[in-house]
């Protein structure tokens, strides 16, 4: 195996010259120095020059120096040891624990998706979460794609932390935590929250937080999708995955395009936006042997719910639960807006006859008391009609319903966490609009 030398270093980007064969695309290269700092293949130039991302941001390199070709993609460790523990981009623990077994088989994070031929032909399993406005807006179905949409400030985070504990509670599965992007206060958080009430034994955790350099942030779904699907297709499980923060992974890969001075395309983000979303996104799937069940967060720059990054993440999902910040004002945990709140999976087929009948009337109600909203504020309620008032009084109970205390957020405001089955939650419905 051939080696180069670093021609140039510009912020992250380092440029290696070969003598003789360039190395492939995605391929992990070795600088020749005391901490073998790992470089990664991004393109190639002419003149043998490939274009190298430095994984670890380390700034002591220099020019002249020896790179050394591994002939293999970037990999990390895959095994069962990997329960329980927290790793960061590169497969590396950062738990503080004991490190991991050298002798575990490894995987390369950038294989593509494996393309199953068989037809999978079970019936939709829905996964209750105990929480109301998502059991009965956008249910949850193994195997399938949901949203967290939301500005800063309005509860992302906090409701995924609360499906985590309460789907990792009824044992469905192993679960997964990917954080990209976001703060490291809310990792330790939540594996505090977790290791409190003894869901690491069927969780693993990967972090790429806002501490990190891009190229890791960039790189840590991939990381966490590698070894989702090693316990999906050797070990046959059911894969609960959440990803927080969606666009704080395509910002990653903005800001890599920016620093190798790619051509930015709509909305000043990276010219490769849709293949940078597909490639994570098409990981995230089923096969005859398991599942991968994705819930994400997406933030929304400015609550502007057409950006380009939200619209193309958007369309990936099957579920999207949009949460607002005028509804957050108002004091409703959680800040769901339900008329752009929406499921692909809300049908007969899926959810019953009966939960897809209910789920007409109340969005028939909600939108009802969206357009009398206005006519209240101009003349004031007692001047509507008797149906107008009645339909009016129902859609405030239904608001008032769907707000609900959650677990994780006990020790913060005293409140005891509540949970709903499903025939609780429809049953309650049909006692409001009846």
């Amino acid at each position: 195996m051939n080696s180069g030398i670093i021609h140039s270093i510009r912020d992250l980007v380092v440029s290696v010259e070969f003598a003789d064969q360039a190395p492939d695309i995605n391929e992990l290269l070795l600088v020749d120095n005391e901490q073998n700092s790992p470089l990664l293949v991004d393109s190639l130039r002419s003149g043998n020059i490939a274009l190298c991302l430095n994984l670890r941001a380390d700034r002591s390199l220099n020019r002249l120096l020896k790179v050394n070709r591994t002939g293999r993609g970037l990999e990390i460790p895959v095994g069962e040891s990997m329960i329980g523990r927290m790793f960061n981009a590169l497969g590396e623990p950062i738990d503080g624990l004991a490190p991991i077994d050298p002798k575990l088989p490894r995987r390369g994070v950038f294989k593509p998706p494996i393309r199953s031929n068989a037809v999978i032909t079970k019936e939709p399993e829905i996964l209750e979460t105990g929480i109301k406005v998502i059991d009965f807006f956008t249910p949850f179905v193994k195997g399938r794609k949901i949203g967290i949409i939301g500005g800063a400030g309005v509860g992302k985070t906090v409701l995924m932390m609360e499906l985590i504990h309460n789907v990792a509670e009824t044992g469905v599965g192993l679960s997964f935590f990917t954080g990209i992007g976001e703060r490291i206060r809310e990792g330790h958080e939540l594996y505090d929250t977790l290791k409190a009430r003894d869901l690491l034994k069927s969780t693993c955790m990967f972090f790429g937080q806002m501490n990190e350099n891009p190229v890791q942030r960039g790189l840590v779904g991939l990381s966490a999708a590698t070894l989702a699907e090693y316990f999906r297709d050797d070990k046959a499980k059911d894969i609960l995955f959440f990803a927080d923060n969606m666009y704080r992974y395509v910002q990653a890969h903005n800001e890599v395009s920016t620093i190798i001075d790619q051509m930015p395309s709509e909305g000043g983000y990276e010219p490769t936006i849709f293949s940078d979303v597909k490639v994570l996104q098409d990981r995230l799937s089923s096969s005859e042997k398991g599942s991968i069940t994705a819930i994400e967060t997406i933030y929304v720059p400015a609550d502007d719910l057409s950006d380009p990054a939200v619209q193309m993440i958007q369309h990936e999902l099957d579920s999207v639960i949009v949460l607002s910040r005028s509804v957050a004002e108002q004091g409703i945990r959680p800040a769901v807006d339900l008329i752009h709140t929406s499921s692909s999976l809300l049908s007969p087929d899926i959810v019953g006859e009966r939960h897809y009948l209910l789920s007409v009337q109340v969005q028939s109600l909600l939108q009802k008391y969206e357009s009398l909203k206005g006519i209240i504020a101009i003349i004031g309620e007692n001047e509507l009609s008797p149906a107008d008032r009645a339909a009016y009084a129902k859609s405030k109970k239904l608001i008032e319903y769907f707000s609900q205390p959650m677990s994780v957020m006990e020790d913060m405001n005293n409140k005891k966490g509540e949970r709903f089955n499903r025939e609780e939650m429809l049953r309650g419905i049909e006692e409001i609009i009846v």
